[in-house]
C-alpha cells in the first residue's frame, strides 16, 4: 500500500489500492469482486466495539498478543506504538490500528479457505459479496446512519427509558462503542514520509507479511450471519412444531435479533409479509419455549419498523407542515435514543464473537438478558407505534391535539414520553402564537395555525372577514375562549396598523407582566397552563392592552362616539327642531311627483335647515357627512316616498357602520319619516280645523259634519301620538340607552359591533320592520294612507264650505249695499239664484261630504280594529301592550269580541 504523499485521498480509491497491494496485482488488473467483498466486509461487518480511543485500542491489541503467548510481540508492539505516537502526520491512528487488529483476527478464516483451494476474495464466498455496496439487496443488514451512530453516545437526549437500559448494559466493566457502522477516514490511509516504515512493521507484526501471504478471509461471524440458508418460511409464527434436529446456537439467535431490532432480516429470523411479523424459519432447530421468546423479542423490531416508516414517509411530505416536521423530529429523537441501545447491544455481541475464547456469564448476551434489557424499550416503542397510528393524516393544531390526548395516560413513563414529544410538537404553534399576539404577523404557509387569514379581503372588511378561527386546528390544550382572545389580539394589532394607520407601541408592561411573560417563554407553561395560570395571564394582559389601545384610537382620533350620536340625531330623527324645520321646508316639494324632484334643491333646503336650528353647532366633519338621498322610484311615488337623509362613513368607523347597517338605518328612517309625516299632517289638519270651525258656525247645516270631522281627527291624533310615543320612547330611547351603556363599557371592538347590531335589531323589531311584523307594517301603512286621504277630504270640505260662506256673505253685503242706495235688497232673479245655490249645497254637497266622512271613518276604524287584533296576537309583550293604549276609550274593545276575550293578550299569533 505504498504511495506517495500526493497519492489518492478518496477512501474507496485507497481501499482499491490496498486490495491490489495485498493480492500483488498490477495496477490495471481487474479486482472488482475482491474489492466489492472488501468494501462489504469493512462497511457491514467490522463494527468497532471500542470507541474512538487510541489508548484502548492499543491496550486491547497488547492483551490479545499476550493471550496468544506472544509476549515479545506485545512488547515490540508497545515500542512501535510509542514511535508511532511521535509522528504528527497521521491523524486517525486508532482507526488504522483497529483495522490491522481486525485483519489479524480474520487470518484463520482466510487460511481455512486457502486450504480448500479457494481464492481470497472471489472463490468460495457468497454471491452477495459482489453486490453493489451502495444499493444492498433487500434483506441484507443495513448499517445505521453514520451521522446518527457516530454521535449517539455523545448526544444528550432529553428523553428517558432507553438511556437507563443503555447505562445498565455499558456498566459491566468494559468500554463499548456507540456506533453501529464504521467508515474509514481517508486520511488514515495516506502514508507520508517516515510514517511508512512504522505502519508497515505494525501491519506485518499483526497480520503477517503481505508479500508472502496473499490470503485474507472474512470473520467466522460474518460468514455465519450473512450466509443464506436453504430454508423456507411457509409456516406462520404461531407454528407449534418443535424442530430441534439441528439446534441453532443461542448466540446466532441473539445476533439475528439485534438485526431484527433494526428492522433487518437475519439468518433465521425474517419478516413474513403474510403474517406482518418477524418469524423464525420453521425448519430451524429451535425449541418451542425459545421460539416463543424470540417472537416476543422480535416484536420490538416490528414496532420499530412501524415508527420508522411513518417518520420516513412523513418527513418527505411537503404538506406536512412545521408542526408535522417537529413531530417527526421528536420521533427521530426517540429513535436516536433507541439507536444508542442497539449500538451498545451490537458492540456487546461483536465483542463476544471477536473473543470467542473468553466467556463471561455476567456480561455475555443471552435471550433472557435481551428480554430484560428490552423490556422498557419495547414498552416505549409500543406507545410510539400507537401514537403514529393515531396521528395519521393529521397536521397542525389537530396533530398537537392528538398528541396531547395521549399525555392523559395513567402510566407515568408513557406520560413522560408523550409530554416530551408534545413539547416539541407544540413549539412551532407557540412560536406562531408569539408572533401573532406581539406583532400581528401570521406566517402559516401550511395552514396549521388555528387563526386563518384571507389575503383577498380588503381593508374595509379586515375586521369582519380577513381573520377567522380554524376550529379544527385549535389545540386541545387551548380553550375556545382563549382562542377567541388570541384571535382578537392579532386582529386588533393588524386593524391598528392597516386601517387606523397607528404604529405606536401598544403599552410597556410592568415588572409583574414581564415576569409572567418570561415564565411563559417555556412551552411547558402553555401545555400546563392550568397549574399557575401564567399563560392565561399573558393572554389576558395582551388582550386588555391591545383592545384598550384600539378603542382609544377609535374614540379620540376618529370620534366614533360623536358619529354614533350623529346617526341617532339625523337618521333616527333625534334632532327634533331640525327635523321639524326640514319638513316645513320640504313640504311643497315633497308633495310633487317623485320624478319632479331635484337633488340640488333638496340639498340646499337641508343646509338651510342646518343653519336655522341647533344642528349648526355640531362638528363640521359631522355636518359634512349629512346628505340627502333619493330612494329607488316606483310608479305613482311622491317625494315623501323617496326622500331620505344619508350619513357618509369611511375609515375605521365603517367597520361598525357597515353598508348592511346603513341599509337598516335607511329602512328605519323611512318608517320614522312616515310616522313623523302623519304627526305633521294631523297637526296641520287640527290647525286648519280650529281656524275654520268658528267661521263655519253660521252655516248650521255643517254642524253635524264638522262634529264628525272633530271626532275622527281626535281618533287619528290619539292613534298617531301613541304610535310616536311607542317608537320614540319605548323603542328608540330605551334601545339607545342600552347601546350607549354597552359601548362605553366595551372591552374590545367586537363588543361594540355586537352592541350596535343588537341596537339595530331592537329598533327594526320595534318599528315592525322584521319578518314577523310584516302583516302589522302593511296594516299600519294602510292606516297612514287613510290619514292622508282624510286630509284631502277635510281640505276639500273646508274649502267648499268656506267658498259657500264667502258667497253668502257676499249676498248679504250686496243686499245691504242696495238697501243703502234705496233699492230693493234683492231682485227676483238674484233671489232665485241664491235659493238654487243653497238648495244645491244642501242637496248635494252636505250629503256627499257626510257620506265620504262616514265611509272614511268606517274604513279607518275597521283598519285600526284589525290592527289591534293583530297586535294582541303578536309575540312581543310591548306590542301587545301597545294595543291597550291604542284602543280609544275602549271603543274598539266594545265592538270586537276578540279584544274582550281574556286570552286576547296571551295568544301567540293569529293569521288573518
Amino acid at each position: 500500500m505504498a504511495s506517495g504523499a500526493s497519492g489518492p485521498s478518496d477512501p474507496q480509491a485507497l481501499l482499491l489500492q490496498l486490495v491490489r497491494h495485498m493480492l500483488a496485482k498490477p495496477k490495471d488488473a481487474d479486482v472488482t469482486s475482491q474489492y466489492q467483498y472488501a468494501l462489504r466486509v469493512i462497511s457491514s461487518n467490522f463494527t468497532p466495539s471500542v470507541e474512538g480511543d487510541e489508548f484502548q485500542v492499543s491496550q486491547r491489541i497488547q492483551r490479545k498478543l499476550a493471550r496468544q503467548g506472544r509476549e515479545s510481540d506485545a512488547a515490540r508492539f508497545a515500542e512501535l506504538y510509542r514511535k508511532l505516537q511521535s509522528q504528527t502526520v497521521l491523524k486517525n491512528r486508532w482507526a488504522i490500528m483497529y483495522l490491522l487488529m481486525s485483519l489479524s483476527e480474520d487470518r484463520k478464516s482466510a487460511r481455512h479457505r486457502m486450504a480448500e483451494g479457494a481464492s481470497i476474495f472471489g472463490q468460495g464466498l457468497p454471491r452477495m459479496a459482489t453486490s453493489t455496496p451502495f444499493e444492498p439487496r433487500p434483506g441484507s443488514r443495513q448499517p445505521l446512519p453514520q451521522e446518527q451512530t457516530l454521535s449517539m453516545m455523545h448526544e444528550r437526549s432529553h428523553s428517558s427509558g432507553i438511556g437507563s437500559t443503555l447505562s445498565s448494559i455499558s456498566g459491566h466493566g468494559q468500554t463499548v462503542s456507540s456506533t453501529s457502522n464504521f467508515s474509514m477516514p481517508g486520511d488514515a490511509y495516506t502514508p507520508a514520509g517516515d510514517m511508512q516504515p512504522v505502519s508497515t512493521r505494525l501491519s506485518r507484526m499483526l497480520i503477517g507479511d503481505s508479500t508472502k501471504h496473499h490470503t485474507y478471509g472474512a470473520t467466522p461471524a460474518y460468514g455465519q450471519a450473512r450466509r443464506t440458508p436453504a430454508v423456507t418460511f411457509a409456516q406462520s409464527a404461531g407454528d407449534t412444531t418443535d424442530n430441534t434436529a439441528a439446534e441453532v446456537p443461542e448466540a446466532s439467535l441473539v445476533r439475528d435479533l439485534i438485526y431484527v431490532f433494526q428492522g433487518v432480516d437475519g439468518q433465521y429470523i425474517r419478516y413474513h409479509p403474510a403474517e406482518d411479523a418477524f418469524c423464525i424459519d420453521h425448519q430451524a432447530g429451535v425449541s418451542k419455549p425459545t421460539r416463543d421468546l424470540v417472537h416476543k423479542l422480535a416484536e420490538l423490531g416490528w414496532l420499530f419498523l412501524r415508527v420508522r416508516k411513518y417518520v420516513d414517509s412523513r418527513s418527505q411530505d411537503s404538506v406536512m407542515g412545521i408542526v408535522g416536521q417537529s413531530f417527526c423530529a421528536a420521533l427521530q429523537q426517540e429513535l436516536t435514543e433507541y439507536y444508542r441501545l442497539l449500538a451498545v447491544l451490537e458492540a456487546q455481541q461483536q465483542q463476544q464473537e471477536q473473543d470467542p475464547g473468553v466467556v463471561d456469564p455476567s456480561t455475555d448476551l443471552t435471550l433472557i438478558r435481551l428480554k430484560v434489557w428490552t423490556y422498557d424499550p419495547i414498552h416505549r416503542m409500543k406507545y410510539l407505534a400507537i401514537l403514529v397510528d393515531g396521528c395519521k393524516d393529521k397536521k397542525g393544531g389537530a396533530l398537537a391535539s392528538a398528541v396531547h390526548s395521549y399525555t392523559l395516560h395513567g402510566d407515568p413513563s408513557v406520560k413522560c414520553v408523550m409530554k416530551h414529544i408534545l413539547k416539541l410538537v407544540a413549539f412551532p404553534i407557540k412560536t406562531m402564537l408569539d408572533r401573532w399576539i406581539e406583532d400581528g404577523n401570521l406566517d402559516d404557509k401550511f395552514h396549521e395555525y388555528f387563526v386563518a387569514s384571507d389575503p383577498l379581503v380588503k381593508e374595509d372588511r379586515l375586521w369582519h372577514d380577513k381573520y377567522s378561527l380554524r376550529k379544527s386546528m385549535i389545540p386541545s390544550f387551548i380553550t375556545m375562549q382563549q382562542a377567541r382572545k388570541i384571535l382578537l389580539i392579532g386582529k386588533s394589532i393588524n386593524f391598528l396598523h392597516q386601517v387606523c394607520h397607528d404604529n405606536s407601541p401598544i403599552k410597556v408592561k410592568g415588572d409583574s407582566d414581564l415576569e409572567t411573560k418570561n415564565k411563559y417563554q417555556d412551552t411547558e407553561m402553555l401545555l400546563e397552563q392550568d397549574l399557575d395560570g401564567s399563560f392565561q395571564q399573558v393572554i389576558d394582559s395582551a388582550y386588555r392592552d391591545t383592545s384598550k389601545r384600539l378603542l382609544h384610537v377609535l374614540y379620540t382620533d376618529y370620534k366614533f362616539l360623536d358619529h354614533l350620536k350623529a346617526m341617532r340625531r339625523y337618521l333616527l330623527l333625534g334632532q327634533g327642531d331640525f327635523i321639524q324645520h326640514l319638513m316645513d321646508l320640504l313640504e311643497s316639494d315633497l308633495s310633487k311627483p317623485a320624478n319632479q324632484l331635484y337633488l340640488h334643491n333638496l340639498t340646499g333646503m337641508l343646509e338651510t335647515a342646518v343653519r336655522a336650528t341647533n344642528a349648526q353647532y355640531d362638528d363640521v366633519d359631522i355636518l359634512n357627512r349629512v346628505d340627502v338621498r333619493l330612494l329607488e322610484l316606483s310608479p305613482g311615488d311622491t317625494g315623501w316616498d323617496v326622500f331620505s337623509l344619508d350619513y357618509h362613513v369611511d375609515g375605521p368607523i365603517s367597520t361598525v357602520f357597515t353598508p348592511q347597517c346603513k341599509i337598516l338605518y335607511l329602512r328605519v328612517f323611512n318608517f320614522l319619516w312616515r310616522a313623523k309625516r302623519m304627526e305633521y299632517v294631523l297637526a296641520q289638519v287640527w290647525r286648519d280645523k280650529m281656524g275654520s270651525t268658528r267661521k263655519l258656525e253660521s252655516i248650521a247645516e255643517l254642524a253635524p259634519i264638522l262634529h264628525q270631522c272633530h271626532i275622527l281627527t281626535a281618533e287619528m291624533v290619539h292613534f298617531v301620538n301613541q304610535m310616536q310615543y311607542y317608537i320614540n320612547f319605548e323603542v328608540m330611547a330605551c334601545s339607545w340607552d342600552e347601546l350607549w351603556k354597552k359601548v362605553t363599557e366595551a372591552e374590545d371592538m367586537d363588543h361594540i359591533i355586537a352592541a350596535h347590531e343588537v341596537f339595530l335589531d331592537a329598533i327594526i323589531k320595534g318599528s315592525l320592520l322584521n319578518e314577523e311584523s310584516q302583516p302589522l307594517l302593511t296594516q299600519l301603512r294602510t292606516i297612514f294612507d287613510l290619514i292622508i286621504q282624510y286630509q284631502g277630504v277635510q281640505e276639500s270640505l273646508y274649502s267648499d264650505s268656506c267658498e259657500e260662506l264667502r258667497l253668502r256673505e257676499a249676498d248679504k253685503q250686496a243686499v245691504q249695499d242696495r238697501t243703502e242706495q234705496g233699492e230693493w235688497g234683492v231682485t227676483a232673479q238674484t233671489e232665485q239664484e241664491q235659493k238654487r245655490r243653497k238648495a244645491k249645497f244642501l242637496r248635494e254637497f252636505i250629503p256627499t261630504s257626510r257620506a265620504q266622512l262616514k265611509v272614511l271613518r268606517k274604513s279607518y276604524q275597521d283598519m285600526v280594529q284589525r290592527f289591534l287584533v293583530m297586535l294582541t296576537g303578536h309575540s312581543d309583550d310591548s306590542l301587545r301592550l301597545l294595543a291597550v293604549r291604542l284602543d280609544f276609550n275602549e271603543v274598539y274593545k266594545a265592538k270586537e269580541p276578540m279584544l274582550r276575550s281574556p286570552m286576547a293578550y296571551s295568544r301567540t299569533k293569529k293569521v288573518f
